[in-house]
């Protein structure tokens, strides 16, 4: 995987990327990182064919009727600017103009490839490709060589999205005493391959744990947990759940790094403008390109298995997490529901939870929003 964790990491830096199926392959440049001068450097080495890679959901978005295909390409034309660009990969309103005389066509293993990296880098799931042409190889090969360009094999690339064992590591640990509950142990656990880390919440004296054990698993939520937002619901639950947790007798808060649903915060706050503009949350998140709810739990699961976790008492109102934990050999004996409160702020996310996810909030949903909030 080293080599496509590099490229993730070039394309954040918005450094272009060769990526090859077979044959020369194609240059690829994330778009939210995309400059005039970029281009410009890369059409020097490039004349082949300019197109934009998106995800089905964005060509939905669009206007588009993608099929099955898992990635879509639209030929640009040499002139296109790099604004027009950006909104065929971004806007959601006002798009009419930018999709005219477009045409859609399935995207290469290539550029499928290097548009997953993107994502797998919490950017904007598009990527600009150009195709190397016969005449350029001898080119691009040069800047291969000497280090100017990265290379990678699509093959390689798209195994990032195969749900490999993630090999979490137990980095560090410390005791840290919360307000709700004063006998609690942070353990830092980092992904092998260096991207991502998380960490589990030891609440309560570890040889009086109750079995089943009580677990939440918890996606960060920087507006949320950090700073009280309104718009959902996520720090009321992750103060509820560290206390349920130490009444019960302690368990484990897993807190994983997977902000807004594992689109990352940049594209969390792109989501909430939409929001603003009248899309629910998982319209939102699709009109990104992205799915309904891109979060996955191999990590929370090798967590769990490291500490020994075999048997769980599920703090959750999400079936996926359920589904997730048994999925990995963890049985989950029973689920307690963990809400937190209504306001006129949360409402329509936590319906679109519930109507659009299935989870389960008809209690709180049944209740009266507070007066004068």
């Amino acid at each position: 995987m080293q080599q496509a964790e590099r490229a993730i990491f070039d394309l954040r830096r918005g450094q272009p990327v060769r990526v090859a199926d077979g044959g020369p392959g194609v240059m690829a440049l994330a778009v939210e990182t995309l400059t005039i001068e970029a281009l410009q450097r890369l059409r020097t080495h490039c004349g082949g064919q300019t197109a934009l890679v998106i995800t089905p959901n964005r060509a939905r978005a669009l206007g588009m009727e993608p099929g099955n295909a898992p990635a879509i390409r639209l030929p640009l034309r040499p002139e296109v600017a790099i604004a027009d660009i950006q909104a065929l990969a971004t806007v959601v309103s006002d798009i009419g103009h930018h999709r005219a005389n477009v045409a859609l066509e399935p995207a290469s293993d290539a550029e499928y490839a290097a548009m997953y990296l993107a994502r797998a880098g919490k950017l904007i799931p598009a990527v600009l490709s150009i195709s190397i042409a016969a005449a350029d190889g001898d080119t691009v090969d040069q800047l291969e060589a000497d280090g100017t360009i990265l290379r990678i094999d699509a093959e390689s690339a798209l195994a990032v999205a195969a749900a490999p064992r993630l090999e979490v590591v137990h980095v560090s640990e410390a005791s840290v005493p919360l307000a709700d509950a004063r006998t609690t142990r942070f353990m830092l656990f980092r992904e092998a391959n260096g991207l991502l880390e998380h960490v589990a919440v030891l609440i309560g004296e570890r040889a009086r744990w109750p079995d089943p054990l009580p677990i939440r698993l918890h996606s960060s939520c920087l507006t949320g947990d950090l700073f009280g937002s309104l718009r959902c619901d996520c720090g009321e639950q992750l103060r509820n759940s560290v206390r349920a947790i130490d009444e019960s007798g302690g368990g484990i808060l897993l807190y994983l790094a997977q902000e807004g649903r594992g689109i990352g915060l940049a594209n969390k706050l792109r989501a909430y403008t939409l929001q603003d503009g009248g899309l629910d949350t998982v319209e939102a998140d699709c009109s990104l390109g992205f799915g309904p709810d891109e979060r996955r739990y191999e990590a929370g699961v090798e967590m769990l298995q490291h500490l020994n976790v075999k048997r769980v008492s599920l703090l959750t109102n999400n079936p996926l997490k359920i589904e997730a934990l048994e999925d990995g050999g963890i049985t989950v004996v029973d689920r307690q529901p963990l809400h937190g409160s209504l306001n006129p702020h949360n409402v329509r996310y936590l319906n679109t939870k519930a109507d659009r996810a299935g989870h389960w909030l008809d209690e709180l949903l049944s209740r009266a929003l507070p007066a004068g909030r």
